[in-house]
């Protein structure tokens, strides 16, 4: 162990990255991180007066470069070395240093499917470059902003609570529906009064700083209260946080929700928030969907041939004082789906009765709604897949599927409807009257809410 490690040790209790490393000088960095450190400060901080620093000042200015105030030396800071150097140096400093990506199929005992390691040689195996491997990584399997967020908080969380002189490194796995992110060494303070949003302890205070400066994360001790405050509208199971001993370890796991192709039972689990609709109103309202979607639009349907029952001169349906047919009539009501002017069971091109169709992707869109509306449906399509697989979700669920739907363009309650596989007065009852009310969506048409072409379009809040 050199003198680096033993004073690393020596100050563990104080502000340990900020230990300058005399002999550690700017050849020692990987400068495609630094550039691409800049490039995104630049961006974040765009008028800021630091961007027009050299090198060296810029560094000083961020914490990754120090200087011996009562001589003349200089240096890397150790955090500069762990963001902006390369494996094998900073190994030189922290031999125990190490950093690990992991991600499991199903169970381990298959092994793993992608890795990549600080060691492999194939990346500088810095801090910085991690963070941002890493992230690419988790927001492949996390269709939610908020749940790409919580994993961004915990990624670096890990990262600027580890002790990089301890063994263990630092390891994200991903293992079904599940992230784990493991990091030497423990809290400095009360794990509850983490959750609380007290001021942390941090060990790596410049580290933290660095990730702050580029909008990485927010405050010091916001991060295990923002995951805590997420949880219920993002994740499937409460945070889990452990804490080990012989080796210190942290261990923070979250189970997020996935995009529809890994969700698997994770999503469809019960939730101790109540369902809006039981498996059965589901299940009803689906059939109903169904049967007048199909039934009453048959060319051959009883509805509609000519000697139909209903078309009788005397016909239930066509008295006077009919229900169907009754001013107050469920049928005739203003918002009713089967009086607008291009009804979903009337249209020619109707969802429901798609003209030789032979996919559901091209059955999504209006006939005039225009090309660029064509050209998505596919990804709609593949958006909505999870809603389609599983007659129960949360609300919170479909909430967040409805809002990012409207947010790629403005969509009508049959193309809800028929992306979603749920019943037109379904959805509006359970879902759009409380995300309108709550500004996550418009009225395309807010002046005319019964508009023949009405849309729901999302605001992006």
């Amino acid at each position: 162990m050199n003198k680096y490690t033993n004073s690393f040790h020596e100050r563990a209790n104080t502000m340990a990255d900020s230990l300058i490393l005399e002999h550690y000088s700017l050849s020692e960095l990987n400068f495609e991180t630094v550039s691409h450190y800049r490039e995104r400060f630049a961006r974040v901080k765009p008028g800021h007066p630091w961007n027009g620093l050299e090198t060296k000042e810029f560094l000083y200015k961020i914490g990754a470069w120090g200087k011996l105030r009562d001589s003349s030396k200089e240096g890397l800071t150790l955090a500069g070395l762990l963001m902006f150097s390369e494996e094998r140096i900073i190994t030189e400093v922290l031999p125990q240093y190490f950093l690990e990506y992991r991600e499991y199929a199903d169970a381990k005992e298959t092994g793993w499917t992608k890795r990549f390691t600080s060691q492999d040689g194939t990346w500088s195996g810095n801090v910085y470059d991690f963070y941002f491997r890493v992230l690419a990584e988790l927001e492949r399997h996390v269709w939610s902003d908020e749940g790409r967020s919580i994993l961004g908080e915990a990624l670096v969380n890990a990262l600027v609570h580890a002790d990089y002189g301890e063994e263990g490194g630092i390891t994200v796995e991903k293992e079904d529906g599940a992230f784990r992110f493991a990091n030497p060494g423990r809290f400095r303070i009360p794990v509850e009064a983490a959750l609380a949003g007290q001021m942390s302890n941090l060990r790596n205070p410049n580290v933290f700083k660095m990730f702050l400066l580029i909008d990485v994360c927010k405050r010091a001790g916001s991060g295990l209260k923002r995951m805590h405050d997420m949880q219920e509208r993002v994740l499937v199971q409460p945070v889990d946080i452990s804490q080990q001993t012989n080796p210190n370890r942290t261990i923070v796991t979250l189970c997020p929700l996935l995009f529809p192709a890994e969700a698997g039972a994770t999503i469809e689990t019960e939730t101790d928030e109540p369902l809006q609709q039981t498996e059965q109103e589901w299940t009803e309202q689906d059939d109903r969907w169904i049967e007048e979607s199909f039934v009453n639009n048959e060319p051959n349907s009883i509805n509609t041939s000519p000697n139909s029952i209903n078309n009788e001169l005397n016909s239930m349906n066509n008295v006077s004082n009919s229900l169907n047919n009754g001013g107050d009539s469920v049928k005739n009501i203003g918002n009713s789906v089967n009086k607008l002017p291009k009804s979903i069971n009337n249209e020619p091109n109707s969802v429901t009765n798609p003209p030789n169709s032979d996919s559901n992707e091209a059955n999504v869109h209006d006939t005039d709604g225009g090309e660029e509306e064509g050209k998505i449906d596919e990804r709609l399509w593949k958006m909505a897949e999870l809603a389609r697989q599983k007659k129960r979700l949360a609300p919170a669920v479909m909430e967040e599927m409805i809002v990012r739907l409207c947010c790629e363009r403005p969509l009508r309650l049959k193309e809800l409807a028929a992306l979603l596989e749920r019943t037109p007065d379904g959805l509006r009852n359970n879902y759009l009257g409380k995300l309108l009310e709550e500004g996550k969506i418009r009225l395309k048409y807010p002046d005319q809410p019964n508009h023949p072409r009405q849309a729901y379009i999302g605001t992006g809040k």
